[in-house]
């Protein structure tokens, strides 16, 4: 017994080691992902909030302290007040587009048939392609001149249609104005909804299959069996199983649409006539266009409780629907 505890002792001390050993590497292989997070995130972060209370101005790294100022001055103005309104339809109903597209596409691609996998690609491109490279190829696509979207709803006879639900173009001279999707208030703010939609549903849709996927084949079979096939499979049975998953997917969308700037500054610059600002092209305008460092970093500041706000409700919705 005690030349079999004796060898037992080194064993136990290699483990012990082992574990050690296991401490320290965990935090070192981690290390470089929090370093990196915190220069390039909480560096800017924390140095946007001092910005804020102060009045610096570009060229300046500091300012003079003014409190709440930026912030009041911020809330009463009304440009400000029309690039958060635009912000929230803007992230609203890109995200309802992307909700039922991605639900459907998701039930669609989860099935077996012949060139599945090139739909597959042709789906994700979207989301694969450089937002910049993406956004100018929409920017000539919406072009009032030589836009091929124009040309294919004049041939489709559904821009008329256009015309008098949108109010998009008015007669000259007896001849209709092509539909100036950039050029017109109206129009542009459904412009980069849908382009920004177009953008956000891979990444939605790429969930929703996983969510799909995971919903045991003994459900299927079993809602099967009685007779749930169709609308009523998908709607009691797909669809609360990827509550959940689907839940994550509206959040990360709502959080890449409320803080998106290359798609709205690429496509309008937040015009015409400052129609389609949103807060981080309207931060941007302010604090480096115009050079007020400390108002611009307030107007950016104000999508961050916002967001805490909604990713609080989205987590617990989440969670509750899990748990259910």
């Amino acid at each position: 017994m005690e030349a079999h505890a004796a060898r037992s002792r080194p064993v136990g001390r290699r483990w012990r080691h082992a574990l050690e050993s296991r401490r320290v590497l965990a935090p070192l292989l981690i290390a470089p992902a929090v370093v990196f997070m915190a220069l390039v995130v909480g560096v800017p972060f924390v140095w946007a909030i001092y910005l804020s209370f102060t009045d610096a101005i570009g060229g300046s790294l500091s300012g003079h302290w003014v409190g709440f100022d930026n912030f009041t001055n911020a809330w009463h103005d009304e440009n400000f007040r029309r690039a958060l309104r635009n912000t929230l339809i803007f992230t609203l109903a890109s995200q309802a587009i992307v909700v039922v597209g991605a639900a459907v596409l998701s039930n669609f691609l989860v099935r077996d048939f012949r060139g599945k996998w090139i739909i597959r690609f042709l789906v994700v491109l979207p989301w694969a392609a450089p937002v910049v490279l993406s956004t100018i190829t929409w920017l000539w696509l919406l072009d009032s001149l030589y836009s091929v979207l124009n040309w294919t709803l004049a041939r489709l006879h559904v821009d008329h249609a256009l015309v008098w639900l949108l109010g998009a173009v008015h007669i000259e001279d007896g001849a209709q104005v092509p539909l100036q999707w950039l050029g017109r208030p109206n129009l542009a703010l459904v412009a980069i909804t849908l382009v920004h939609a177009w953008r956000i549903l891979p990444f939605a849709v790429v969930i929703f299959i996983a969510g799909r996927s995971s919903i045991p084949t003994e459900v299927e079979d079993a809602s099967r069996i009685d007779g749930a096939t169709g609308f009523k499979k998908l709607w009691y049975v797909d669809l609360p199983l990827q509550l959940p998953i689907a839940l994550v997917a509206v959040l990360f969308g709502i959080v890449f649409t409320a803080v998106d700037f290359a798609v709205v500054y690429l496509l309008t610059h937040g015009g015409p006539f400052n129609s389609t600002q949103v807060l981080p092209t309207w931060a941007y305008a302010v604090g480096i266009d115009s050079g007020s460092l400390g108002a611009g970093a307030a107007i950016s500041l104000f999508l961050f409780p916002l967001l805490v706000l909604v990713t609080i409700l989205m987590l617990f919705f989440a969670r509750r629907a899990q748990v259910s």
